[in-house]
């Protein structure tokens, strides 16, 4: 199982049966191929959908907020974006689950910028970090050459300040309890001195510990 599949499947198991889910592109699209037996969600898009289906090639004039093609549930409403926004700004929002490029310890997200690159625009990760109800970043522990992602301060433009709830990533699950970054699971095989090897900011080692478990088990969505 690779990095980003471990990852979305501890995701999964943060949503619950009825939840109005938005999911981030890249990583955060996998979740729903990991959903517990049980657990139905409704997907939200920024550009205008409720009841959003999986990927697919048999709808190409129909897309998700990243621009892939993707089919729709029955039931499913389309509208325009202020409408889409709205229901975010809202709080209607149960969960967003969102990529991240950086996480500090005082639940402050960068994920839309890195200076001087070409970026196409922020999307709509301000209003869901501010909006949704929680906010689940899933992301690799560290960068590709090697550095953390979870930090003491934020170094890149912030897209939300102390909005974050959960980190995921393939070594730990970190939650933020009373403004506090609290260590909740490490990955099977990975031990706190790890965790604390590849972490810069500074978290306390919650007393209940567990080791992460994931689901085995898929179903569509």
């Amino acid at each position: 199982m690779n990095k980003k599949e471990l990852i979305a499947r501890r995701v999964a198991q943060e949503l619950r049966d009825g939840d109005v889910v938005n999911l981030g592109i890249g990583l955060p699209t996998q979740v729903v191929n990991y959903l517990p037996e049980g657990v139905n969600i409704t997907l939200q898009s920024e550009n205008g959908f409720l009841g959003l289906g999986p990927k697919t090639v048999d709808e190409p004039n129909i897309v998700n907020a990243g621009g892939q093609p993707c089919g729709v549930v029955p039931g499913a409403a389309m509208f325009d974006s202020a409408f889409s926004f709205a229901l975010i700004r809202g709080g209607h929002v149960d969960a967003c689950v969102l990529g991240g490029l950086e996480v500090d310890q005082h639940a402050n997200l960068a994920n839309w910028m890195v200076p001087g690159k070409m970026v196409p625009g922020m999307g709509g990760a301000m209003d869901l970090v501010t909006g949704a109800k929680k906010v689940i970043i899933a992301m690799e522990h560290c960068t590709k050459t090697g550095e953390p992602k979870i930090l003491p301060e934020c170094s890149l433009p912030l897209t939300a300040k102390g909005k974050v709830s959960m980190v995921i990533t393939e070594l730990a699950v970190f939650e933020f309890r009373n403004g506090q970054l609290y260590l909740i699971e490490t990955a099977e095989g990975v031990d706190v001195d790890t965790v604390k090897a590849h972490t810069t900011a500074e978290f306390i080692v919650a007393d209940d510990l567990r080791t992460m478990s994931i689901t085995t088990g898929e179903q569509a969505l």
